[in-house]
């Protein structure tokens, strides 16, 4: 008698690379870290956001929802600036219950964004100031890491606090990175691609 065996379902692990305003797939440290992650069996998603000069919550999220289609606990998220905070108000669109594998967020705001000029109040003034459910946030992101710069130029260093505390982000401050952009001279990060390989 022969007994059919059913295929084992192989989930692949996802990540998806969420670049800031005014970004691109092909900036900074983001073509690095999608081939290290690639050659370690990830598949990896660098998207092109919409309209990246002008990122709006209400364009950003239903894109990325979109694109991520059912996320669950073989999908991870790493963003840069203003990715940062697509993906936490991502997070809280998705249905009780669910929770992702991880997200690692490099150089982002929580709440606190120094805004100096009327354009950067018009374009972060929303990501900083509408309403967020931090709870359902902290439950669907299982595993957090939040990455700075000791001289970063927009981002304050009170956000630090803000992500342990409402994200539950583990943090880790690198010396002299900037904002972790190409024009600071950042084309790989070392730090990133070892959060995520830890959340495994």
């Amino acid at each position: 008698m022969f007994y059919y065996e059913r295929p084992k379902v192989i989930y692949m692990k996802r990540v998806y690379i969420i670049h800031g305003w005014d970004g691109h797939p092909e900036e900074c440290w983001f073509p690095w870290l999608k081939k290290e992650l690639e050659a370690r069996g990830f598949e990896v998603f660098v998207p092109a956001m919409p309209d990246p000069s002008e990122p709006k919550i209400e364009t950003w999220i239903p894109f990325l929802s979109n694109l991520v289609g059912t996320a669950d606990i073989n999908t991870f998220f790493i963003g840069h600036s203003i990715g940062c905070q697509a993906i936490i108000r991502y997070l809280e669109t998705l249905p009780e219950g669910v929770k992702i594998g991880g997200a690692v967020f490099v150089a982002g705001f929580y709440n606190l964004r120094n805004l100096e000029t009327e354009e950067e109040e018009r374009i972060a003034g929303p990501w900083v100031n509408t309403p967020r459910n931090d709870e359902k946030v902290k439950r669907v992101v299982n595993k957090a890491v939040a990455i700075f710069s000791d001289n970063d130029p927009f981002v304050l260093a009170e956000n630090q606090e803000s992500w342990k505390e409402k994200a539950g982000a583990k943090i880790i401050v690198e010396h002299n990175k900037g904002h972790f952009s190409g024009s600071d001279g950042v084309s790989s990060l070392p730090s990133a691609l070892e959060a995520v390989l830890e959340m495994q």
